[in-house]
């Protein structure tokens, strides 16, 4: 297997890492940041605040976009096992 193949590999891998888990960080972000804000306004600052609304976030995200997640991680998956005896060559 040439070094090609390898970053490749790797290339495919991380685009597909990033891919996947950025609908659930985004919405986790953007959760942070307005309740964030609301803390500065109210001058509330509980550090437990933060975590339940992330945390239903991100559940209704997994929830909703889990399947688009799951097939994209098994997609490749797949396609790095169909590949292996080009790799050995």
């Amino acid at each position: 297997m040439s070094e090609g193949v390898v970053i490749d590999i790797a290339r495919e891998v991380v685009w597909t890492i990033v891919e996947t888990s950025a609908p659930l960080l985004i919405v986790s972000l953007v959760i942070g940041l307005i309740i964030s804000i609301f803390q500065t306004v109210t001058s509330i600052q509980e550090q437990t605040l933060t975590f339940v609304p992330k945390f239903i976030a991100v559940m209704l995200i997994i929830v909703l976009a889990g399947g688009w997640m799951m097939n994209n991680v098994s997609g490749l998956f797949e396609s790095l096992l169909s590949h292996i005896p080009d790799y050995i060559k």
